[in-house]
């Protein structure tokens, strides 16, 4: 098992101190997200350090990190970019979308680019039916209306930052 910092333990406390002594697994999700914001991503090893801090089984912090596709079980390119593959995007080109970005890379999804700067990942639902295709850039930004030249636009910014 890995030894989590002292620093790392710090933030976990304060994410814990949120919720009442008795329910401090509540803060697994913010636990792991802190994990995956000091390595990249979240390996077995931190899933049973996350366990072992809050007091809860390994198995139990595997079902969080495996249940939402926000925490990266292997490393990830600098830019991950998740392409809503669900039935509303599907009906307006998630799919073409998600295999633009693909061939343009080379990989298949999932997959990372040679030059490791960008991993290419099917995402479920993103709540913006509306608004197809859609996809998240490092899970925090949300682009709508992702047209193959808007996928080149974005990709071409995203090289020179």
């Amino acid at each position: 098992m890995m030894d989590l910092s002292e620093a790392t333990k710090a933030r976990f406390a304060k994410e814990v101190a949120k919720y009442p002594a008795d329910q401090k697994q509540s803060a697994v999700m913010a636990c792991l997200a802190i994990v995956q914001h000091e390595q990249g991503h979240v390996s077995r090893e931190a899933e049973e350090a996350v366990a072992d801090y809050l007091g809860m089984p390994p198995i139990a912090v595997h079902e969080v990190t495996t249940f939402y596709n926000m925490y990266n079980q292997q490393p990830v390119g600098r830019w991950k970019l998740n392409v809503c593959t669900n039935l509303p995007c599907q009906l307006r080109d998630g799919e073409t979308a998600l295999q633009h970005l693909c061939s343009k890379f080379g990989v298949e999804p999932y997959g990372t680019s040679a030059d490791g700067q960008f991993t290419i990942q099917p995402s479920e639902c993103l709540g913006a039916c509306a608004d197809a295709p859609v996809m998240l850039v490092n899970d925090r930004e949300m682009l709508s209306f992702m047209t193959n030249d808007r996928l080149d636009e974005l990709v071409d910014t995203l090289k020179k930052a």
